[in-house]
């Protein structure tokens, strides 16, 4: 943490083609927010400079510099990580904003190894643009396992009163039930409960399993991964302590409402927890890296090509996103004072 006691925040720009600038600006427009923290925007001056004059937001500026030894409190501030013109096109994909997307999130990472900033919030990218010879992930969660040598890291999706993790990240469908194992399962259900009392001061959270078949499978009549690989993991998972029920039908459990009586939810594939939590979360969700040395979060939604540009985006997502780092980088800091007695 720096000097002024205020967590330093940074945040990567994403595609600057898609709304990235335009929820970081509305979000960092509140003046409470210097409050709460330091935020640190890595991306393109030229860019941020076209935004800010397409919105008419005169009375919103972020200071540019070089490095983060630069920043002070009572600022928002920009590392300007590309001192060239920037061809910004709202609503067109592009290669450079791509590799500009990669420039962002590797100039973030090198200071939080470096501990010149205490957490990072990543803006949407488009992992069509970002590919290149050193960026070859599915997604922002594959690319901090990487960097941060995590063999536990964990999609989890998180609003008000909702929790969702995910078994799998960003796969085919025709190959999440290949992956699936029950020691995977057990292996991730040991990764959420840690983030939850950890990262969420939960005491002694419940975990609800989704099944991967419908209705559970009807005891093996439509499918038997259920039977022989989901519930044994839960069974091996309780017998180590960790709450864990289910498998949970996913069409009952959040239908009924009945997944509120639980800390946090297991998926076993993407779209299985994110439809729910999408129309749960009424476009201010978060979405949380757990499993992580470092505290990574995004808002929880893509690039909207088909809305930029057009002063319309909502900023909730992105505000939330940064709440949630500061919450967790203070819980995190209290489970360690706490560990400690």
């Amino acid at each position: 943490m720096s000097e002024n006691n205020l967590f330093r925040i940074g945040i990567t720009h994403g595609d600057y083609n898609g709304i990235g600038y335009e929820v970081i600006m509305k979000a960092l427009n509140d003046p409470k927010m210097l409050e709460l923290c330091s935020p640190v925007v890595y991306g393109a001056a030229k860019a941020a400079s076209f935004y800010k004059s397409l919105f008419n937001l005169q009375d919103f500026s972020m200071q540019v510099c070089r490095k983060v030894e630069q920043i002070n409190k009572n600022k928002n501030y920009l590392i300007n990580i590309f001192e060239q013109e920037v061809k910004v096109e709202p609503g067109t994909p592009s290669k450079e904003a791509g590799r500009l997307s990669e420039l962002a999130l590797t100039n973030a990472c090198k200071d939080l190894k470096a501990q010149l900033i205490d957490a990072i919030v990543t803006a949407p990218i488009c992992k069509a643009d970002i590919q290149s010879d050193t960026f070859h992930f599915n997604g922002h969660t594959e690319f901090f396992a990487k960097q941060f040598s995590s063999q536990n890291a964990m999609m989890m999706m998180v609003t008000e009163g909702c929790r969702i993790a995910f078994a799998t990240n960003h796969l085919p469908i025709e190959e999440v039930s290949k992956v699936l194992t029950t020691e995977l399962i057990v292996k991730k259900l040991k990764t959420l409960q840690q983030t939850l009392k950890v990262d969420f001061a939960c005491t002694n959270p419940t975990i609800a399993v989704l099944s991967l078949n419908p209705h559970a499978g009807d005891n093996g009549l439509i499918g038997k991964e259920d039977q022989e690989i989901i519930a044994p993991a839960i069974q091996q998972a309780f017998n180590e302590k960790i709450n864990a029920f289910g498998p949970f039908p996913a069409d009952g459990l959040f239908g009924s409402g009945n997944y509120a009586k639980f800390d946090a939810i297991l998926a076993m594939y993407h779209d299985q927890g994110m439809i729910p939590f999408k129309m749960i979360s009424h476009g201010e969700g978060v979405n949380f890296t757990a499993g992580l040395p470092i505290v990574r979060t995004s808002p929880a939604h893509g690039t909207a090509f088909d809305i930029a540009g057009k002063n319309v985006a909502q900023c909730e997502s992105m505000r939330n996103a940064i709440y949630l780092a500061i919450d967790i980088l203070k819980n995190r800091k209290e489970y360690q004072q706490y560990a400690k007695k």
